[in-house]
């Protein structure tokens, strides 16, 4: 899921529905932010790893 995409544009809302009244409500948002960190974690991870490659390059 991208960061610009919303949980209704990628699960149908009877699925998350059905979800919430099968596993509860608290389950399924921690879920969906697992999920959101996960990619905002990623991108993060991305970032600090070019500006290692910028800070090495600089001290050459």
């Amino acid at each position: 899921m991208s960061t610009q995409e919303t949980i209704t544009e990628v699960l149908p809302v009877e699925t998350i529905l059905q979800a919430v009244g099968n596993l509860g409500f608290p389950i399924v948002v921690t879920a969906y932010l697992l999920v959101r960190i996960e990619t905002k974690l990623e991108g993060l991870t991305a970032s600090i790893a070019q500006l290692a490659q910028a800070v090495s390059a600089m001290k050459k």
